[in-house]
């Protein structure tokens, strides 16, 4: 159930840091500020010059505050998926309590015998997502407090990720001034945030096609089963047609916005439009087909990794077929292109909120969705991870120090430039249920 108050979402990206205030009422969201930079110190997703980086943050901050009215204290900040592993975890525990009744402490406790395992120095435990419970044998137990039982069980999914990643993302943050509410594994809220119940237990894939990278998320069974990051965006189209037209980056970036196709067969040979060249007097004249074949050929190579990675665990044939998202996502024909590549039902997801009706917000809204969603059971967890205690009590605090009113004819798309039900198969296939059954063996 999405808890009432104020949350505030944090996107590092490789081409703009996106910001987003949000309230929700009655578990409605209301979006009440955006902030949308530039970024600066960001290569590929990694954060590779923290001044640079919390600038462009503070400015995207900034936005948002006056936007919203308010002073933005803390977020929940996305962290990508760069070598980000999953895997099950069981713990189990004997309730320590005279009464026998399970308490906050006994979940923490078994949310602790749930990580005992050997970590390598340079990775560290991001997340712990509990599944279930089982009390003295009964199973399907989502939140065992106040139940009475002698034997405590958890069984979930840890994540685990580079430390280097993590603490350059949380040192950036807290030289911006802000502190981190939560640390929220971008992919998975994304799969979680823009996938019906049918498309997660099903199976369904989600291509998050970014500035810098490229990142493939597998979600079956309602779980995150898989992730695959290619250092491959829209800003290497983009560097393509300037490498290919011998134009500035500005002008290759404007040629892709305006005039951009991913799929050749739709555009015309006969429609020209003057292009600046370097080291020459006049403008040269290019037509949409030949602009749209170097469009084309970026974009394949990125599809093509993508269907080598799910190739392999066999993805492909789940009935939820492909969402795509993200800012690369948006240019016309890109959807006819992943069909014709994946071999599967490809459709593209815009946000709804209004003045955010493009992909290049999805992952921002995903985080603030995600943030707002997380139980009372996942914030032990955490604390058991993390070593500090929580009060489950306490409102969210983000960031509030007055109230603002809503700005639903705000289009954020204006600050800084960068559709639906899925074709399902009447049933999973045997192989892929015996695969994704057993893919953590």
């Amino acid at each position: 159930m999405t808890k009432a108050g104020m949350y505030v979402g944090l996107d590092i990206g490789t081409t703009s840091i996106k910001v987003v205030v949000a309230e929700y009422i009655d578990s409605q969201m209301n979006i009440i500020g955006v902030g949308n930079a530039k970024s600066e110190g960001i290569n590929r997703g990694i954060i590779v010059d923290i001044d640079k980086t919390v600038q462009a943050m503070q400015r995207a901050v900034k936005q948002a505050e006056e936007k919203a009215g308010i002073q933005i204290k803390s977020v929940s900040v996305g962290l990508p998926a760069n070598l980000l592993e999953v895997e099950p975890c069981q713990g189990m525990i004997a309730v320590n309590n005279d009464s026998k009744e399970i308490m906050d402490d006994d979940v923490r406790n078994v949310a602790s015998a749930a990580m005992v395992r050997s970590i390598p120095p340079e990775r560290q435990i991001v997340a712990l997502l509990p599944q279930e419970f089982t009390v003295d044998g009964f199973e399907g137990i989502k939140d065992p407090r106040g139940m009475i039982g002698v034997r405590l069980e958890m069984f979930g999914l840890v994540f685990t990720g580079p430390k280097t990643i993590l603490h350059n993302i949380t040192k950036c943050v807290e030289k911006a001034g802000l502190t981190v509410a939560e640390t929220v594994i971008t992919s998975l809220a994304l799969t979680e945030s823009t996938l019906s119940d049918g498309e997660k237990d099903f199976g369904t894939i989600v291509i998050d096609m970014g500035g810098g990278q490229t990142t493939t998320a597998v979600m079956h069974d309602k779980q995150l089963k898989f992730t695959h990051v290619d250092q491959e965006g829209g800003e290497f189209v983009t560097k393509d047609i300037s490498i290919v037209l011998n134009t500035s980056f500005n002008n290759a970036e404007a040629l892709k916005i305006n005039y951009g196709d991913a799929y050749p067969s739709r555009t015309s040979a006969d429609e020209e439009f003057p292009v600046d060249v370097i080291g020459k007097t006049d403008p040269i004249k290019v037509d949409e087909r030949y602009l749209a074949e170097i469009i084309e050929a970026r974009l394949e190579q990125i599809f093509r990794k993508a269907k080598e990675s799910l190739d392999e665990i066999e993805a492909l044939d789940l009935p939820g077929g492909i969402v795509l998202t993200g800012g690369a996502a948006s240019l016309p024909g890109v959807v006819d292109l992943a069909e014709d590549i994946f071999g599967t039902t490809v459709k593209l997801h815009v946000p709804n909120q209004m003045g955010l009706r493009n992909p290049v917000f999805t992952n921002v809204i995903s985080i603030v969705n995600y943030s707002a969603e997380l139980s009372d059971v996942y914030h032990l967890a955490k604390s058991a991870v993390t070593g500090e205690k929580v009060s489950l009590s306490a409102a969210p605090q983000t960031n509030a120090v007055s109230t603002a009113p809503v700005y639903d004819d705000y289009d954020a798309s204006n600050d800084y430039e960068e559709e639906t039900k899925p074709k399902n198969d009447e049933k999973v296939t045997g192989k892929i249920k015996d695969f994704f059954s057993n893919i953590f063996d």
